[in-house]
């Protein structure tokens, strides 16, 4: 890595601690992005004196007060070609579905580093020349991409690397800084020529919830998320550029014709408009939840913005509030609204402040979940029940699609209680979200797309999945009830789920796939998971007291035993995921048997955790 010049370090201290409007900052393209404010700046940058040991840098305790024997050297390339690294990368193997993953950060046994600086620069301007072909442009048109990231420890070397990337190809970048991804999609969209909006494309870097060597890369353009087929097609370009640059055939631009980077508050003017979403469903009272006690559960992620930049201007109160602070170690708990363990701490914090509602977001605030103040969960199931009943009531029977593993409770609740329609679809919330698309187009109103996982997109929000604007809605919903009864809490969230059936049992039992198992002969893990479900779909066929769904979309489900079953292939891993739902364990089990028997012959399939449950 290259040491910044003492004016460069000069530069970044003023830049960031100099007061500045909210037009954002400009700068070269080399100038490479200090955050003083965020957690990135200590744990990405090292500080040298002398001959002393590197130590890291928190500057947010410790000012940068002397330069005098000091070098600060930072992740971001300054200088030579786009990408400068020949180590092989396998860059398909980074796909994720419609998102890029990979490992970033060094030191976690078995996983080696492949979502390295070079290979994100060269993914970045693969990016840029995908997008010049999306919008028929030739080469001499400059895009303006903007770059964000959640709290990751590898993030601000990534968005160095983004930056570089893109630059060097001769486009312009905003640098957002600390952000959520719903947020960065917005950029596309959102109309202020001032800070340089809206971009015509957008990257965020995150890997959502998983752990802190991990990081990724999602992509926006106003159509929204890119799927499958277009990132295939960047990973393609990108292999290219890495290849062409490691023989020297990549040739850096002159300065004059590469990118400018300019630094946009972009959170600020993203959170303006949720605030403002809010006021109006209030009748544009300016603090129409005011007295309403709500805490916040970031879990150390991107989503501490929505106590200070949303909560407070709409006057609730918010103490009690737990892991603002971004912290890409996760130090308290997974940052994700499915795991018992942050469901557990956003509870408990509702109890111990006897607050009003509690919200919880994933790192990057895609998905959210809450709580009542009884400590009632409303996630999953619940969760698309009350933002069904919100939906519904605005638009009379329309569909509401969700992903494959939601109950047969809350079929009956949307379409029973609401009088809307159930679609229940395949797992993936891009999957979720095409297919309401889809079935609009054909003439099927469709306002709500949801998975259990927390993801959710609404038709009024451009389908994004946005766990942010999700949590408006609720706030929608209590702000409206308290212009008529300011007495009014969460209970009229919670009574809008009265009538959902649960099941007394849930479970979810992962079947692995051996693929080194004599069995699968070399073929491949996908080809032996659809031999299973075709077996099993066989067998169940046999028994009378079980009864296939009559309308299903992915893997097998199961209705029997007063509860139901489904087994589905994993989207990108080498396991069948059972779930299991059932008025008590003893239907549980017998649900848990049936598949057991119609499996086990398939010895490259490990059934230990089935066999487990079943002999409970």
């Amino acid at each position: 890595m290259e040491a910044l010049s003492a004016k460069t370090i000069k530069n970044a201290f003023l830049a960031q601690h100099h007061p500045r409007t909210r037009h954002g900052t400009r700068y070269h393209s080399g100038f490479c992005s200090l955050n003083t404010r965020s957690m990135h700046s200590f744990q990405e940058c090292r500080l040298s004196v002398a001959d002393s040991s590197a130590k890291w840098l928190n500057t947010t305790t410790t000012p940068w007060t002397s330069f005098d024997k000091q070098a600060v050297s930072c992740n971001a390339a300054q200088g030579g070609s786009a990408v400068s690294s020949s180590e092989k990368v396998d860059f398909l193997k980074l796909q994720n579905g419609s998102d890029i993953r990979g490992v970033a950060v060094a030191g976690v046994e078995g996983e080696p580093v492949n979502l390295t600086e070079p290979a994100t620069e060269a993914i970045a301007a693969a990016f840029a020349a995908w997008l010049l072909n999306k919008k028929e442009a030739d080469g001499l048109r400059r895009l303006r991409i903007s770059v964000g990231h959640d709290s990751r420890i590898s993030a601000h070397k990534l968005q160095n690397a983004v930056t570089h990337g893109i630059t060097a190809a001769g486009h312009d970048i905003l640098q957002f800084g600390l952000a959520s991804t719903p947020a960065m999609f917005n950029s596309t969209l959102t109309e202020d020529e001032r800070n340089h909006l809206p971009v015509d494309g957008a990257i965020m870097i995150t890997a959502s919830h998983l752990p802190y060597n991990r990081n990724g890369l999602k992509f926006f353009t106003s159509d929204g998320g890119l799927n499958k087929a277009d990132i295939k097609d960047i990973l393609e370009r990108a292999s290219k550029i890495y290849e062409e640059s490691a023989h020297g055939k990549q040739q850096e631009r002159e300065d004059a014709s590469r990118g400018v980077v300019n630094s946009v508050d972009y959170m600020s003017i993203y959170a303006s408009d949720l605030v403002q979403a809010v006021r109006k469903s209030a009748g544009d009272k300016e603090k129409p939840l005011e007295g309403l006690h709500i805490v916040v559960d970031a879990g150390n992620g991107a989503g501490g913005f929505f106590v200070d930049k949303v909560l407070k201007p709409l006057g609730a109160v918010t103490t009690g509030s737990q892991f603002l602070e971004p912290d890409g170690l996760f130090p308290n708990h997974i940052p994700n609204p499915e795991d018992k363990t942050a469901m557990k701490a956003i509870t408990q914090a509702v109890l111990d402040n006897k607050a009003d509602l509690g919200i919880i977001f994933d790192t990057d605030v895609d998905r959210s979940a809450a709580v009542d103040s009884s400590g009632r969960e409303l996630n999953r199931n619940r969760l698309i029940a009350l933002m069904a009943a919100i939906v519904i009531e605005e638009h009379p029977g329309t569909t509401v699609v969700t992903d494959s593993v939601t109950s047969d409770g809350l079929t009956v609740f949307i379409e029973n209680k609401l009088g809307g329609k159930h679609h229940r679809f395949k797992r993936g919330y891009k999957n979720v979200i095409d297919e309401a698309i889809r079935l609009n187009s054909i003439g099927e109103e469709s306002h709500l797309a949801m998975e259990t996982s927390g993801h959710g997109a609404l038709k009024e929000n451009h389908w994004l999945d946005d766990g942010a604007y999700l949590m408006v809605k609720l706030l929608n919903k209590l702000a409206a009830a308290r212009t008529l009864d300011s007495s009014t809490g969460s209970k009229v969230l919670t009574d809008l789920v009265e009538g959902l059936e649960e099941a007394a049992v849930t479970v979810e039992i992962r079947l692995k796939i051996d693929q080194n198992h004599a069995d699968l002969k070399g073929g491949s893990f996908r080809d032996y998971g659809e031999a299973v479900l075709r077996h099993l779909e066989n067998a169940i066929g046999k028994d009378p007291n079980l009864h296939k769904a009559p309308k299903n979309y992915e893997g097998v489900r199961v209705s029997g035993h007063g509860g139901w079953f489904l087994v589905r292939l994993s989207l990108h891993d080498p396991v069948l995921p059972l779930n299991i739902e059932a008025p008590n364990k003893d239907d549980a089990i017998k649900l848990g048997l049936a598949v057991l028997a119609a499996v086990s012959e398939f010895s490259a399939l490990d059934v230990t955790a089935l066999n487990k449950f079943v002999q409970q």
